[in-house]
């Protein structure tokens, strides 16, 4: 069985997204650039899985070095994480992704970025005690 995992980062108030991509994308600041080096370097040589917002903000060298896979609705993610047996999979994404994967997720890597400002994507700290049952 893979080893399903999450590392995400959310604003002070546990912002996510805003208008499709993260409310702080483009920031210099040094905690902002840290924190997606620490990404890539976390999911190196692992299994990538999300929706198809999430992977359009991929950069083209990342798949040099991470399997990085689309998942869709039609996807239980059960099938999904039957694609990599033995390995660790990341599941990144958002609330819609999450909503339905979090219940497989056994470790939640989350990192909390100085952002405080607007956001229409939330973190829901039900995900971390969803059950397979609740899916």
């Amino acid at each position: 069985m893979a080893d399903i995992r999450a590392i995400i980062a959310i604003g002070q108030r546990g912002q996510l997204g805003l208008n499709g991509v993260l409310p702080w994308e483009g920031n210099k600041d040094r905690e902002y650039v840290a924190d997606v080096a620490r990404f890539f370097d976390v999911t190196r040589g692992h299994v990538v899985i999300a929706g198809p917002t999430t992977i359009s903000a991929f950069p083209e060298y990342a798949y040099k070095d991470r399997t990085i896979v689309e998942i869709r609705s039609i996807h239980h993610p059960e099938e999904v994480f039957g694609w990599f047996p033995d390995r660790v999979v990341y599941v990144g994404g958002g609330p819609p992704v999450w909503d339905v994967y979090a219940p497989y997720i056994r470790h939640w890597d989350i990192n909390r970025l100085p952002y405080d400002g607007e956001a229409d994507r939330w973190f829901d700290p039900a995900w971390l005690v969803a059950t397979p049952g609740d899916a």
